[in-house]
């Protein structure tokens, strides 16, 4: 069972062309560097878990996930705008999805051979804080599912 668990990541990741192709390994620094006692003052301790913990939040807990408002999501630790709530979709996974991000150097992706699996983890391209994950299975145009973790943004309302 395990075995079959895995192959089907491994299937599944190998079909993944746009997330795969996007994926590459960010070894840079980043924009804004912090110490994990700076960033543990800073944040809540769910925002430390998991932007800096690389943690998930349980799903359909994140005050953001049925958010409907139009505004700009932000990366909770350093305020990177990320996401528009025009590419903001319900996908039924329990955390907020996107099809699309503002900006490509806004985010890294990064592959993710965690939990015996391999996936493609976003994170913030100001300071590196773990966002969630994207996914080939989101709608047109790009076919993409950027999987967030609610407590690693926060939204910003356009006025």
């Amino acid at each position: 069972m395990r075995f079959s668990f895995i192959l089907a990541g491994i299937l599944f990741f190998s079909s993944c062309g746009n997330a795969q192709n996007q994926a590459k390994v960010a070894k840079e620094k980043y924009e804004v560097q912090k110490s994990e006692e700076e960033w543990r003052n800073e944040l809540s301790e769910e925002e430390f878990e998991v932007l800096i913990k690389k943690g998930t939040e349980r799903p359909f807990t994140g005050d953001l996930l049925e958010n409907k408002e139009t505004g700009v999501y932000t990366c909770a630790a350093c305020n990177n705008p990320l996401f528009s709530s025009n590419t903001k979709f319900k996908s039924g996974s329990g955390w907020p999805s996107f099809y699309d991000i503002i900006d490509q150097e806004k985010v890294k992706l990064i592959k993710d051979t965690s939990f015996g699996m391999i996936r493609v983890e976003v994170v913030c391209g100001k300071c590196g804080g773990h966002l969630g994950h994207v996914f080939d299975d989101g709608p047109k145009p790009t076919g993409l599912r950027y999987c967030i973790n609610s407590v690693a943004l926060d939204f910003e309302p356009q006025k």
